[in-house]
């Protein structure tokens, strides 16, 4: 396979991209659009420099970085990759028309990005990460993980435009178990904070996705094993960082996929041409350490489903 260079620079929002290939023409710019710092999304510019690199597309380092930053400044980019949810995609679907746009989201047609996931249409396309759809079955395995809690608490940034759907997912769900629904918005990290003062001992809680929450990994984290409050996540990455249980699609494979879109348009495909993709595979992963901080016994039944436990 012919390797073509590009730069990848992190800027406030945005990540740009070039390619050495012939001296006519100009290296194409790949604008990175998420929402939240930048920190957090290093794994994410990880994978999508890997999906990048599957289609022919390698980092080079130059020192026009300055450069690259004018030009994105003046919205000359090639692709725009709007990572970090819903609100980073509809910026970039309101800021243009006609760049090309691969984003990472829940439901990209209840948002209004695109109009159907088979045919995007537009220059939108991308990845729906199914996360909406998730949260019954994230409501039904917490529940079997602490049978003893009557109340689950869900977590949701009333910002969301997705908070409703999730909402009532919940709901649905926790009817089925038998077991009530008590609902907490956050939208700073003060009212997070707060939510942990309602009263979650003798329950559980159910964190929803959002950038917001993303960002405040740490937080969530800290506030559940300081309140002993057991509660399952909606990434790996919290898991990771000591939190209990999370059940979700790989996000690495999915900046992966969003990297080789983002390379296949720069090889000349048509974002109206590629469908938006879901994952076909979740992750279920626990933390056995931080369970037994909380005094739960893992069942076996959920030991025996586990793609992933940290000991």
């Amino acid at each position: 396979m012919k390797r073509r260079d590009f730069v990848l620079l992190l800027s406030a929002a945005m990540t740009a991209a070039r390619r050495l290939g012939a001296q006519q023409k100009a290296m194409p710019v790949i604008g990175f659009l998420g929402s939240g710092a930048t920190g957090p999304f290093a794994p994410a510019v990880a994978g999508f420099r890997q999906g990048l690199s599957e289609t022919g597309w390698v980092e080079g380092r130059y020192d026009r970085l300055p450069a690259l930053a004018a030009d994105l400044v003046a919205r000359k980019v090639d692709v725009i990759a709007a990572i970090g949810g819903t609100p980073p995609a509809l910026a970039a679907k309101t800021a243009t028309a006609t760049i090309p746009i691969v984003f990472g989201t829940g439901d990209p047609i209840e948002s209004g990005l695109i109009a159907s996931l088979a045919q995007p249409g537009g220059n939108l396309t991308g990845i729906s990460a199914l996360g909406i759809e998730l949260t019954p079955k994230r409501l039904e395995l917490l529940s079997e993980l602490v049978p003893q809690a009557k109340v689950i608490a869900l977590l949701v940034n009333p910002n969301n435009k997705s908070t409703e759907h999730v909402i009532q997912k919940a709901q649905q769900a926790a009817r089925t178990k038998g077991v009530q629904l008590l609902v907490l918005t956050a939208s700073s990290d003060s009212e997070i904070d707060a939510a942990f003062l309602v009263g979650l001992q003798g329950g559980a809680l159910l964190v929803g996705g959002d950038p917001l929450f993303d960002t405040r990994l740490e937080q969530l984290v800290e506030l559940a094993a300081r309140h002993a409050v057991p509660a399952i996540y909606p990434a790996r990455e919290f898991v990771a960082a000591d939190g209990l249980i999370s059940y979700a699609a790989s996000r690495t494979w999915g900046w992966q996929r969003l990297g080789t879109y983002a390379g296949k348009i720069l090889n000349g495909a048509r974002p109206a041409d590629l469908p938006v993709e879901q994952p076909t595979t979740f992750e279920l992963v626990i933390n056995l350490k931080t369970a037994k901080a909380l005094g739960l016994t893992v069942p076996p039944s959920i030991l025996a489903r586990a793609d992933e436990v940290i000991e």
